[in-house]
């Protein structure tokens, strides 16, 4: 196996599990500060998150912290290994007990829940982790339009998201490298991203975390667990189309739904009231710029969920939808050329999730 770092005369070079050029044709291989998102802001946008602003309280860690960490998987997948064949490993999942979002985002574990009432999970996280080696390719979980890419060093690093339909936006987290543009519509298994592991995360962790895809779901403007409803939500379904997330295959019939696919559209009247909630002049002149509506929507309800502080409700992002309904329409976010599925981190004695009482 190549070495993951390569560090040549003229820049280091990921050359990790799946080299970038194997997978694109003309693509060169992945720069260490597109793995880690290096970007200008970075230094700026790190200090917002250790110390936050008016509206953005500051993050929090502590020992608990540490119970999070996997050596065993980090240092295999920073080596470009799985330590199961053609398995993605769910390093962490949603945490259906938060604390407080006034309280700052926390890496601590101290009320945590997944959805299967174990503790697989930290304080504030808000989405499913998927420990992939550098440079695994990422694809789309089902049809869409691509409607934003972001990169923020203190929230995810490069992100990707992804407009379903009805309400229901993806976003991939942590990214290398983004390979489509804001206005293309994708189909569900078609190569989006690289992953990475950008954003200050990588730095604060390494090596005792694993790089991975930090896989979030907005359904009606509100994050939601994948695997199964919030509790207002009994009874509604898994929106993964396996009970365990598989990726779609090339070689399948196509979906009745990725066919129907319908962008998301917005009432311009309650875009104009969230617009006019958002508590940060710039960031509000910023957005408000933007010429396209559903585009200047869907950004609204990103930082309605990216900084719930700086909006008059957590859930600000929620006005613009009527009652979406959860349906089974997503698949792993990941190619079917590297994985068939994804397992538990737990459940494979990688990390200790208590059941929570």
């Amino acid at each position: 196996m190549a070495p993951l770092l390569d560090v040549g005369r003229r820049k280091a070079t990921i050359r990790a599990m799946y080299r970038a050029n194997d997978h694109i044709p003309r693509q060169p291989d992945l720069t260490l500060a597109e793995v880690l998102g290096l970007t200008r802001a970075a230094p700026r946008e790190a200090w917002l998150a250790v110390r936050g602003d008016p509206r953005v309280p500051g993050s929090r860690a502590g020992l608990t912290t540490v119970r999070q960490f996997m050596p065993r998987l980090a240092l295999q997948t920073w080596l470009g290994r799985t330590p199961l064949p053609r398995r993605a490993i769910i390093a962490n999942l949603f945490n259906h007990t938060p604390t407080p979002v006034a309280a700052g985002w926390s890496v601590e574990v101290t009320q945590v829940r997944d959805f299967r009432g174990r503790g697989l999970t930290y304080d504030s996280h808000n989405g499913t982790d998927f420990a992939v080696p550098v440079g695994s390719p990422v694809v789309a979980a089902a049809a869409g339009l691509v409607v934003a890419t972001r990169s923020e060093y203190n929230r995810g690093g490069l992100k990707l998201f992804i407009d379903h339909g009805g309400g229901l936006l993806t976003s991939s987290n942590h990214l290398a490298r983004v390979l489509v543009k804001p206005g293309q519509r994708v189909q569900r298994g078609q190569l989006v991203a690289l992953s990475g592991y950008s954003g200050l995360d990588a730095i604060l962790s390494f090596p005792w975390v694993a790089p991975h895809v930090h896989f979030n779901v907005s359904l009606g403007g509100v994050l939601v667990d994948p695997f199964a409803p919030l509790p207002d939500e009994r009874g509604a379904p898994s929106l993964w189309r396996a009970p365990s997330p598989m990726p779609w295959r090339p070689e399948a019939d196509p979906l009745a739904e990725d066919a129907a696919f319908t962008p998301t559209a917005f009432d311009p009247a309650r875009v104009a009231a969230l617009l006019a909630d958002l508590q940060h002049p710039e960031r509000r002149a910023r957005i408000g710029t933007i010429a396209h509506p559903r585009a200047r929507a869907w950004q609204l309800v990103i930082e309605s969920f990216t900084y719930p502080a700086r909006f008059s409700s957590v859930t600000a992002g929620a006005a613009l939808f009527d009652a979406p309904m959860r349906r089974a329409i997503l698949d792993l976010p990941l190619s079917a050329a590297h994985f068939d599925k994804a397992v538990f981190a737990d459940d494979i004695a990688l990390r200790y999730a208590p059941v929570r009482a």
